[in-house]
């Protein structure tokens, strides 16, 4: 036997023969073990419960493709274009109002001390703490609204501060917010994270209404007439994992009635929760099979409803796709390096339909959840979702020649263009992104039902104003109360 198969098997045996050859002999270094893994071979299913509440949760980033986040090698970021949603939010009205039936439903038994799995409850109030919270940002806690909108902008500014000159005297930026005070407070809190907390001294916060007769000269852009809703209209939250979470709930607590529909409203209920507080125990009184079912409606729901499934959402996706190829065209120099601009999630869908990004190649069956899916909404329009697009300026390399180049990034994972990947890093050519996205794009004014009365194309990002008014709120955030509302709907202290 050699003495390098003796010193093997006597590793394999447990002894220490090889394993004092690993030991490096620097203070504080730590041993090397040989045969030790370095990288977990351990793939498992990755499950977090943010990838199955939709768009009510937490932001999460998308699943990576695993392409670098950074500029490939000999490329730097010449001009970037964005659009976000507001960050997370308490819920609104309707919603609310679903959860306030279901909890009375609950507490309408009259149980006096609950168990098991609800055993929470004995404790648990209402996370909303006043009605004028409805709509807003959330203030508190690790999933703070607010503080998305300030960490995203310190983390872009950290990433794009180059495109903006910080000494420059009279250099007017403007930002970009549709008219909703949730969404310009976003806009406001990415502006001071990213420029600094003195931001209005470089930013003019353009607000862009969302109304109609703004036409194409939008960042919510809507039919007049939809003609596509048979089945966005029609789509229930039902899916039979629900019954079981029914009869297991009904089981703890004699006399409540719960139906499939309560049931949806407490998870989505749980969902908002982690907006306000960072967790909830309405989370754990849910199998993994029912978060899955659950995130399933809201799939449906973007699909059919603001996404690829509807036939007219390509169209007025169009809108912000075509201006984009125009600002890509015009350069930096032209037109300017940093387009900052915040809407809705169902803004944010139309995009990716008209780009072709996380679009199935068949629609989402009603009647089962597939596995795969190409569509999963926590990975397309979580509470502060964004999709940003690059123009890269790139040195030639061994694959492809000196030029520019595109890249598209949905909430922080890189997404290779469909059909063009001819760059660095998967990036696709200027000019074969123009071409392949032009080509493909129907006309957004006859499909949606607009005259030339109307605002033909967008022109805001060439044609804005650089005022300060709008940069900061004016007005007291939510108005001061002395009581707070707890699950039963009583009235307690602060």
């Amino acid at each position: 036997m050699s003495p390098l198969t003796a010193s093997l098997l006597a590793v394999l045996a447990g002894t220490s023969t090889l394993a004092t050859a690993y030991t490096p002999n620097r203070p504080g270094s730590q041993t090397r073990y040989p045969f030790a893994k370095p990288y977990s071979q351990d793939f498992l299913e990755g499950y977090s419960v943010l990838k199955h509440v939709g768009g009510q949760g937490p932001y999460a980033n998308r699943d990576s493709y695993g392409i670098g986040r950074d500029p490939p090698a000999g490329c730097a970021v010449d001009q970037l274009i964005m659009v976000k949603r507001h960050a997370e939010r308490w819920p609104g009205s309707g919603p609310a109002g679903s959860f306030a039936v279901t909890l009375g439903k609950i507490y309408g038994t009259k149980k006096t001390r609950f168990t098991d799995e609800l055993e929470f409850l004995n404790r648990w109030q209402y996370f909303v703490p006043d009605p004028n919270y409805i709509e807003m940002e959330t203030i508190n806690g690790p999933y703070a609204g607010l503080l998305d909108g300030y960490k995203h902008g310190v983390e872009y500014g950290a990433r794009y501060g180059h495109l903006w000159d910080a000494t420059a005297t009279n250099a007017t930026i403007p930002m970009f917010s549709s008219g909703y005070e949730r969404v310009l407070m976003t806009a406001r809190k990415f502006g001071e994270g990213f420029f600094g907390w003195n931001y209005t001294d470089v930013v003019a916060m353009n607000i862009v209404p969302e109304q109609s007769y703004m036409g194409a000269n939008s960042l919510t852009p809507s039919c007049l007439v939809d003609n596509d809703t048979a089945t966005c209209g029609n789509l229930t939250n039902y899916h039979p994992q629900f019954d079981i979470a029914v009869a297991r709930l009904n089981a703890l607590v004699p006399g409540l009635q719960l139906n499939h529909t309560d049931v949806y409203n407490l998870m989505q209920m749980a969902a908002f929760e982690l907006n306000v507080r960072g967790y909830s125990d309405w989370i754990d009184v849910f199998s993994l099979d029912e978060w899955v079912a659950f995130g399933y409606t809201q799939d449906l729901h973007y699909y059919y409803c603001s996404g690829p499934g509807d036939k007219n959402m390509r169209a007025v996706g169009s809108v912000y796709a075509n201006a984009s190829l125009a600002l890509l065209n015009d350069g930096p120099k032209k037109t300017g390096k940093l387009f900052l601009n915040f809407c809705h999630d169902t803004n944010i869908t139309p995009i990716l339909a008209a780009l072709g990004i996380s679009v199935p190649e068949e629609d989402l069956p009603l009647d089962h959840i597939p596995f795969p899916n190409a569509y999963n909404t926590g990975n397309i329009v979580p509470m502060g979702a964004h999709l940003t697009i690059e123009r890269l300026a790139c040195n030639a390399t061994p694959v492809a020649p000196e030029g520019t180049y595109v890249r598209l990034i949905l909430n922080e994972a890189v997404v290779p263009f469909t059909g063009c990947q001819d760059g660095p890093g998967f990036s696709c050519s200027l000019a074969n992104y123009t071409s392949l996205v032009s080509a493909s794009l129907p006309d957004f004014i006859s499909t949606c039902g607009y005259n030339s009365s109307y605002p033909q194309h967008l022109s805001f990002w060439w044609d804005y104003n650089t005022t300060k008014a709008y940069d900061y709120e004016t007005q007291p955030y939510i108005p001061s109360r002395e009581k707070q509302l707890t699950y039963q709907g009583t009235a307690a202290k602060l």
